[in-house]
């Protein structure tokens, strides 16, 4: 009896061991859950959606115009956002009377950034203004632009901020999606 038990013991152990071995780099390295909170994506992400985020992808490629990310806030990288990527790095991004332009090398006379996903009553315009991105910045807005605090409020987000973007959408079950907020 007393070898059974020892046996049980040692499977447990090994069991626990193995599932730790797995389950730490993955959600370290590869996808972790993400609960949005407040409103600056509605309707793109309600609060109280669960994410999980895809941490791998931006190892390998940068991310693109209309990307939806998930970052640490960089005034408080305790925090995280969600947010939209508006401007790439290089690029300068204008805003005026609610219409956002972008020049890069592609386009020097710049190009108009198609928002029409975002409705009038989430539009701001009284937002003025133009900034030029670094090699390391993003220019990232909410959907919700009238309830967002963004790069118009606290300037471009660098790079290293970036965690990933949303993979799955499972919560509520009606809204479950791949890669959500495309």
């Amino acid at each position: 009896m007393e070898t059974s038990k020892e046996n049980f013991l040692k499977e447990i152990v090994k069991f626990t061991l193995i599932a730790i071995a797995i389950v730490i780099p993955i959600r370290m390295y590869v996808a972790q859950p993400f609960i949005v909170s407040g409103a600056s994506m509605d309707p793109t992400f309600t609060s109280g959606q669960y994410l999980i985020v895809d941490q791998l992808t931006y190892h390998f490629q940068d991310p693109k115009r209309d990307d939806v990310v998930i970052f640490r806030y960089p005034l408080n990288p305790e925090t995280f956002f969600i947010k939209r990527i508006i401007g790439l790095p290089g690029e300068t991004v204008t805003l005026k009377s609610g219409k956002i332009t972008v020049v890069n090398k592609e386009h020097p006379e710049g190009i108009e950034i198609d928002d029409s996903h975002i409705t009038e009553s989430r539009r701001t315009a009284g937002d003025n203004f133009t900034i030029t991105l670094r090699d390391t910045e993003y220019f990232v807005m909410g959907d919700n632009r009238r309830e967002s605090s963004d790069s118009r409020v606290w300037g471009p987000l660098e790079r290293k901020y970036i965690v990933g973007r949303p993979l799955i959408r499972l919560y509520p079950p009606t809204k479950l999606a791949l890669f959500p907020g495309r």
